[in-house]
């Protein structure tokens, strides 16, 4: 392992998930997928990204759409089993590319100032969407930054919501992962490691968070979802 490369992108996922709600699957999954195999990549995400949910869950809990994160939860059962079964049946870099290709042309839609109407059944289907990418490649954050992006969400609430869903659905892909894919000693050394950058990435990201405004925040969730489908693209 590349423990300087290791090093960067824990820190900075770090850095991105406290101070959007959304940047720590999102940009550790696909580099973390070039040091470790599938598996392994995958569950240090989820444990990783648990550490920083019940981290900030004191700080966010107010701004938190109780609403929506319970129609996520609700839509989540149904995706959760969809995307193990993927996971164990349909071949990684196939699964990747065509992810990378949604989030291009959904990403495409956004910037063409594309508006999505927030209805409870809409909710309950991007829950279901980010279930299954949850325990198929470890990243339920681009459905919800999709849907929240074009609904035109606060980013307290976006970061409030996606932080306690995140709670939830972490916690039991991480279950479903171990049951069905097994674990290894690799993934909990590693997660271990990784801790005090994690720390050190809640402070830098709060930080972050009070500095931007609503529209700096908008581009930057365009540019994050612009790489992270390109990676997934090219990266095959």
């Amino acid at each position: 392992m590349d423990i300087l490369l290791f090093i960067a992108i824990i820190l900075l996922a770090s850095i991105l998930q406290t101070g959007t709600g959304f940047g720590f699957s999102i940009v550790a999954t696909p580099f973390l997928l070039l040091l470790f195999d599938a598996r392994d990549a995958i569950q240090i995400n989820l444990l990783l990204s648990l550490v920083i949910s019940l981290a900030m869950y004191r700080k966010v809990r107010g701004d938190i759409d109780m609403g929506v994160m319970r129609r996520f939860i609700g839509g989540s059962f149904i995706g959760l089993p969809v995307g193990i079964i993927i996971f164990l049946l349909v071949d990684i870099p196939k699964l990747k590319l065509g992810i990378g290709v949604v989030i291009l042309v959904l990403t495409a839609l956004l910037l063409m100032k594309l508006k999505i109407k927030q209805t409870p059944n809409r909710d309950v289907a991007i829950g279901g969407l980010s279930g299954s990418l949850t325990t198929s490649i470890g990243m339920p954050g681009p459905p919800l930054l999709l849907y929240f992006s074009g609904t035109d969400t606060a980013k307290e609430t976006l970061r409030g919501t996606t932080l306690v869903y995140y709670l939830f659905i972490y916690s039991i892909s991480l279950l479903i992962q171990i049951i069905f894919a097994g674990t290894s000693t690799t993934v909990w050394k590693s997660s271990l490691l990784a801790l005090p950058l994690v720390w050190l990435g809640l402070y830098a990201g709060q930080y972050l968070f009070l500095k931007v405004n609503q529209t700096g925040f908008r581009i930057f969730m365009y540019i994050i979802l612009l790489f992270t489908g390109f990676y997934l693209l090219l990266n095959n």
